[in-house]
């Protein structure tokens, strides 16, 4: 409930792919909701990219909560359950 977004590989040999040095991009965050996937993007030191689909379990409210940063942010903006 801290603005950690817990994803799993929808395809569990996509871990194969990361390298030490890559450098990580989450797509498509604007579109989280739930049972939605997240793409995640490495780009590897020699400039080359790989993505791959990545599933979340967030209910509706959770999703809420990631995007205000964490749910004690979202109860300062004033939202109420």
């Amino acid at each position: 409930k801290q603005g950690v977004l817990p994803l799993t590989f929808a395809d569990p040999d996509d871990y194969e792919k990361f390298r030490e040095d890559d450098r990580v991009s989450i797509r498509n965050l604007k579109q989280l909701a739930p049972g939605s996937e997240v793409i995640v993007q490495l780009k590897h030191s020699d400039g080359s990219t790989e993505s791959f689909s990545t599933k979340h379990s967030l209910t509706q409210k959770q999703v809420e909560w990631f995007k205000a940063g964490s749910t004690l942010n979202w109860i300062a903006a004033g939202q109420r359950t």
